[in-house]
């Protein structure tokens, strides 16, 4: 079961990207949701069993760590822009915060009519602080030092998973349209539209060829040409040795810190790599990348089994998560249009906050945006570090 499994997860993203050359109205939906909408379905088919779950979380723990790199490596990080970056943090964690605190006070009294949920209220708030700065390994050590109860965390983090799929869909589908509306989304107000950049950015081989564009409608065509294969060979080798040298620093820290320290050391490992030439200019890394994160979208997805979900028992603590979730979306775009920041390096933080770093490649990839790529690891990986502090501050003031 497992390695047929491991061929749907694997097959499926091929499948997809062929499907979407073929037929227009699957290209504008875009492979990313049509994979996540795959996954959904194979997850809830009742084909999934116990079984397979460590296979699923082995499958998350090492694509990312991998895609990473390889999306990292034929990046231009001279183009980041630190103040927007920093500004957009600022900006991302306050508007977590003030829908956090919102939120308690309109669905506290609600909740507190269960005498169980209502009174881990302030707990219930923590948690969300942890995971909507930071991430799962936030919401853990949180509940560690909060003392919540198995249930109520179980609860908490079910309904996470289950609006955070709708806010990652959402993004996916409308979501970045929206925010292109009413925010500028070239970064430092640049003339140029969007489609033009996307279609003309490319990066010279030494050799004075083109390299493929890795937002082209066949940007997989010539990949296993035997010249193309040795490249992505040479960068997935580089890929898996930063994974290595990430993977052997966390053994020496507390597991609590570990996440947070290999995407880290991933991350920065994989931006010095860009700044070699010879790396910067491999062909295809980007798209190997891509391919990763293709198949995680698919494999995360699978992950959400929502016939869990107790709705009866917690649908305010459910409502508020969703308040939360949203009315944050709400108040960046706010506080993005007063501060002038661009609609992709806003967006993409959001997802970063809300959904963990892990997600930040796959919306670039729907953005078609590889630049905001660094901004969005950056706003995660802070929100890792600070998450625990903030959970633990607001449970405790609440």
């Amino acid at each position: 079961m497992n390695l047929l499994l491991i061929a749907i997860y694997v097959l499926t993203p091929a499948a997809v990207l062929w499907l979407c050359r073929k037929i227009p109205l699957l290209n504008k939906i875009g492979p990313v949701l049509l994979l996540y909408l795959c996954g959904l379905i194979l997850g809830n088919s009742g084909l999934i069993s116990e079984d397979t779950f460590k296979l699923q979380d082995l499958l998350v723990t090492i694509i990312i760590p991998l895609a990473i790199p390889l999306m990292l490596f034929s990046s231009n990080f001279l183009k980041w822009n630190i103040k927007s970056a920093l500004i957009t943090l600022a900006t991302g964690v306050f508007a977590v915060i003030c829908s956090i605190v919102a939120g308690y006070f309109i669905f506290e009294p609600l909740i507190g009519r269960d005498p169980v949920i209502g009174a881990q209220m302030d707990k219930i708030a923590g948690l969300l602080a942890g995971v909507y700065t930071g991430g799962t390994p936030n919401l853990a050590a949180i509940k560690i030092m909060l003392d919540v109860p198995n249930e109520t965390y179980i609860m908490v983090h079910s309904y996470d998973m289950a609006i955070s799929l709708i806010y990652l869909t959402f993004v996916l589908s409308v979501g970045i349209g929206l925010f292109r509306r009413f925010l500028n989304h070239s970064p430092k107000g640049k003339k140029e539209s969007y489609k033009t950049k996307s279609a003309t950015h490319t990066a010279i081989s030494p050799n004075s060829e083109p390299v493929s564009n890795e937002f082209s409608d066949n940007p997989y065509k010539g990949f296993f040409t035997k010249s193309n294969l040795k490249q992505v060979f040479i960068a997935v080798g580089l890929s898996l040795l930063i994974f290595a040298v990430a993977g052997g620093l966390s053994f020496v820290l507390p597991k609590n810190m570990q996440m947070a320290v290999v995407i880290l050391t991933i991350t920065s490992l994989g931006i010095a790599a860009s700044f070699v030439k010879r790396v910067r200019e491999i062909k295809s890394s980007y798209d190997t990348g891509m391919y990763l994160v293709y198949i995680f979208s698919i494999v995360v997805a699978s992950m959400a089994d929502l016939t869990k979900l107790n709705l009866s028992g917690g649908i305010y603590v459910l409502l508020y998560i969703a308040f939360v979730i949203f009315i944050s979306l709400g108040l960046q775009l706010i506080l993005a249009k007063i501060f002038k920041l661009d609609a992709d390096t806003v967006l993409i933080s959001s997802v970063s906050l809300i959904n963990s770093p892990p997600f930040v490649p796959l919306i670039a990839t729907a953005m078609k945006n590889r630049d905001v790529i660094i901004t969005g690891l950056t706003v995660g990986l802070v929100g890792y570090a600070v998450g625990n502090y903030l959970g633990f501050i607001i449970a405790a003031i609440l």
